[in-house]
């Protein structure tokens, strides 16, 4: 079986002298990935096999994640994490509630406007604040950025890998 595999995040440090390493999160769940108990899988730079981990602590600490693994008890054993990728089994995530997507549900997407137009195909998640940001790829033209708030974006079509917007005056630079 074939396993697919998404980014939750990277290591980019450790923290304190406890083996707790310091996470650069890219989930939009972290506290139900990084919860106690939670296995993930993490991917060391030149190596084929990843470490299956299983979450120890989660706390936040600034712009970071810090979690600690039963498998890793020491500064040591943190080290050698340092720049790795950290992943989760597709096939394991939770289903979420109606309404909720998953980033690699939306990148990928065609996003058309309220008269059946494409505009263009969503590349990256931005999540600077209220309400994430959708970047727009468009041929010959800059990235479009779409506001995911409920009086811009209409519908959101997963089996199609469609989403209906509706236009707001400066929305889109031409």
């Amino acid at each position: 079986m074939e396993l697919n595999w998404l980014n939750v995040g990277k290591i980019v440090n450790t923290h304190g002298v406890r083996g707790e390493v310091r996470v650069v999160s890219k989930t939009d769940f972290p506290e139900e990935r990084y919860k106690t108990g939670s296995v993930l899988y993490i991917f060391k730079h030149g190596q084929d096999k990843p470490l299956k981990v299983t979450v120890a602590s989660h706390r936040q600490h600034k712009q970071f994640d810090l979690l600690t693994f039963e498998e890793v008890g020491s500064l040591n054993e943190a080290e050698q994490l340092k720049e790795a990728i950290i992943k989760v089994d597709k096939n394991h995530l939770s289903p979420l509630d109606e309404g909720e997507f998953y980033f690699h549900e939306i990148i990928g997407c065609d996003v058309y406007d309220e008269h059946k137009e494409l505009i263009g195909r969503i590349k990256e998640i931005l999540t600077p604040g209220a309400n994430d940001v959708w970047v727009v790829e468009r041929k010959g033209k800059k990235d479009a950025l779409i506001p995911y708030i409920p009086s811009v974006v209409k519908t959101i079509d997963i089996p199609s890998k469609t989403i209906h917007i509706e236009m707001m005056e400066g929305l889109i630079d031409e």
